[in-house]
């Protein structure tokens, strides 16, 4: 990790001005996208937008197609009315797609932060109209005709042209009315013209064919519309991830500098409080065992008692926080051994054996015989087992019971657990002491001394071995610590070799049966 730079530290007080930058553009797009105008259709002015869109490049798309279905209408029209007729309907039907693809192209080229929307709207809605009215002009093209083939053809192209108007227009709900209007108006005025009235059930069905197509235009609409709230709501969460992402990594950049800085404080600082807490732990304990000889004022004794044992206190206290910074920060370095867990178990229980006799509190071991060493760094197990073992004896009253077990796991690891007959814990609180600096109620209410270190040291020099630790406890009945390590530290015993001596290499028999051999 690189070294604590004075930028570094500037910057943690404040964001770095190209992330401030990018989250300010984000944040700005996300409240675009968010606060779109209102307006009339969808009720929001991006998705108008949008819609009219989906319209002007379906119209510029489906011009030359249009144009090229009107010559070949043209072209049929021929076999029942004089080519001139024809070349004059196929002009109107030209100049009606040449006038909407211009429309779409002027509207694709203008930028959407110009468009007006109400004002683009209107002008599709006649564009649309000038379509129907081209193709409706086929019934003065053939309404002289009196042969049944070429009315059937009138209502075939009437039809085929709704359809296309209903489907090109549906994203334009005002478009889709106007370019009916016109085709319907065509089909009555060719019935009532015509005369025919044989062709009724073909005419309904052809007005039912009409409700139907504005019912599939508006289905359409909506369609368009919850496709464009979707896309949009698509949208805004992806700013928002981006925004998101952005806090995460500025928070993220920060979050180690400053375990930076905590690292080079700590570093620092427990070489600098060391040093006067040496002179002082020492000559408080020469003052305490008056080694100098007798104190004239007896207060100075208990003076220099208090003065020994409060910088004992702030001592481990320091080596605590080093150890849980270290632990925490991953870089706490395990010198592994072989270790015996019963041996360190009975060292700790014999140095705990006086703390526990003045509270009257009987210290019960039940370790199983025979367990194999473990691989694991003997400090930290010892530290482990003296940190659990400590706690039970301070949170178990007067008289009570501390049970330490230690043996096989069902999976082949090996396991401590620490056992007392204390007040116990509340389930909502084993959290809170897992953490640093954690306490319970309990502790604060018998305001029993701790740092809240103890356990979360405990649960990192566990977890650095790779083992489990848990923590049950019931209110009133008492609380049970438990480390489990696994299976891959147990030290499997090897089994004694038996060496062949007549067939071992190099053996002094092996040889003289080689000569015998040779001879």
């Amino acid at each position: 990790m690189s070294e604590l730079t004075a930028e570094m530290i500037a910057r943690g007080r404040g964001p770095d001005p190209r992330t401030a930058g990018r989250r300010r553009a984000v944040a700005s797009k996300v409240r675009d996208t968010r606060e779109q105008l209102t307006s009339s259709g969808s009720g929001l002015r991006g998705c108008d937008i949008e819609l009219l869109k989906q319209y002007a490049l379906t119209r510029k798309i489906a011009a030359p197609a249009s144009l090229g279905l009107g010559l070949i209408v043209a072209a049929i029209s021929t076999i029942w009315v004089d080519t001139l007729y024809a070349l004059f309907w196929i002009t109107f039907i030209a100049s009606a797609a040449l006038y909407s693809f211009g429309m779409a192209t002027s509207y694709l080229s203008t930028e959407p932060s110009q468009i007006n929307v109400h004002f683009w709207q209107r002008r599709f809605v006649p564009c649309e109209l000038v379509q129907s009215l081209a193709w409706s002009l086929i019934i003065v093209l053939l309404l002289n005709v009196q042969e049944a083939d070429a009315r059937t053809f009138v209502l075939f192209i009437l039809l085929l042209a709704a359809a296309m108007s209903a489907m090109m227009s549906a994203a334009v709900p005002h478009a889709v009315y106007s370019g009916m209007l016109p085709i319907t108006l065509a089909i009555v005025i060719f019935i009532l013209v015509s005369g025919d009235f044989h062709a009724l059930p073909m005419i309904g069905m052809a007005v039912v064919a009409q409700v139907f197509f504005v019912v599939l235009a508006k289905r359409l609409y909506h369609g368009y519309i919850s496709s464009l709230l979707l896309q949009r709501d698509k949208d805004a969460l992806i700013g928002e991830l981006e925004e998101a992402k952005l806090n995460s990594d500025h928070a993220r950049k920060r979050a180690e500098e400053a375990n930076i800085a905590k690292s080079k404080f700590l570093a620092t600082m427990s070489h600098e409080l060391r040093t006067p807490l040496n002179a002082i732990l020492g000559f408080s304990e020469v003052m305490k065992n008056e080694l100098f000889g007798p104190h004239t004022v007896p207060s100075y004794k208990d003076y220099s008692n208090d003065i020994y044992s409060s910088g004992h206190h702030l001592l481990e206290l320091i080596n605590e926080i080093l150890d849980l910074s270290r632990v925490e920060a991953g870089r706490y370095q395990l010198n592994e051994e072989p270790v015996s867990v019963p041996a360190i178990v009975e060292d700790c229980l014999h140095l705990l054996k006086m703390r526990a006799g003045k509270r009257d509190i009987t210290l019960i071991p039940i370790i199983e015989d025979s367990l194999p060493k473990i691989w694991a760094d003997e400090r930290a197990i010892r530290q482990v087992a003296l940190n659990l073992v400590t706690n039970a004896i301070k949170f178990t009253p007067q008289g009570g019971k501390v049970t330490v077990k230690a043996g096989w796991t069902a999976s082949g690891g090996q396991y401590v657990s620490i056992r007392d007959t204390g007040p116990g814990i509340p389930e909502d609180e084993i959290q809170t002491v897992l953490s640093s600096f954690g306490r319970g109620s309990m502790a604060q209410k018998n305001a029993d001394e701790g740092s809240g270190l103890g356990l979360p040291i405990v649960k990192g020099l566990v977890e650095l071995h790779g083992g489990t630790f848990m923590l049950k406890s019931k209110v009133r009945v008492g609380t049970e610590a438990i480390v489990i390590f696994p299976p891959q530290r147990v030290m499997s015993v090897l089994p004694h070799v038996k060496q062949d001596t007549e067939l071992a290499p190099g053996s002094s028999q092996t040889a003289k049966a080689n000569r015998r051999k040779a001879a």
